[in-house]
Parts: structure tokens; sequence; C-alpha cells
């Protein structure tokens, strides 16, 4: 993936981010955004960083990080659900 691509992928992510909290009328979308976004990366480090405890690990990728990204702390609790549905 080109860096063109990759600064695209981000910027329409971000976008989203913040037309969703727009939608649903946050007082300060970008804030929120922002934060989600952090929340959602944290808790992806976190898992990974306690997989050895757990064994629940997860791949680190673009599609993870866009979706931890996306969909903040439930993002990572959906696609450790589905590790571990369908890798067992």
């Amino acid at each position: 993936m080109s860096n063109t691509a990759a600064y695209f992928l981000i910027f329409s992510v971000f976008s989203s981010l913040i037309f969703v909290q727009i939608a649903i009328k946050s007082e300060k979308p970008i804030r929120k955004a922002i934060i989600s976004s952090f929340w959602g990366i944290l808790t992806l480090i976190f898992v990974n960083a306690v997989s050895f405890l757990t064994n629940a690990w997860l791949p680190v990728s673009l599609l993870s990080i866009g979706i931890t990204m996306v969909l903040g702390i439930p993002g990572v609790t959906m696609l450790l659900i589905m590790n571990i549905l369908f890798n067992t």
C-alpha cells in the first residue's frame, strides 16, 4: 500500500468517526472521535500485551487497527470473539 493510499484511508476513517459523532449530536465530535480511537488502540495493545496470560491475541494489521479505531473497545471485543470462534 502506498503512502497516499494509507493517508487517504486514515483520513476517511477519521472523517467517518466525526460524521457519526455529529449524527448522534455529540457536543464535541472531534474530541470524542479521537478519544474513541485512542481507547480502541490502547485496548488492542493491552490485549496483545497480556496474551501470554490469557492465550488470546489479535494480529495487528490495517484491518484490525481500522476496526479498533472506528468501533473502539467494542471493536476489540468483537475481534476477540471472532478470533475465539473461528480459531478453535
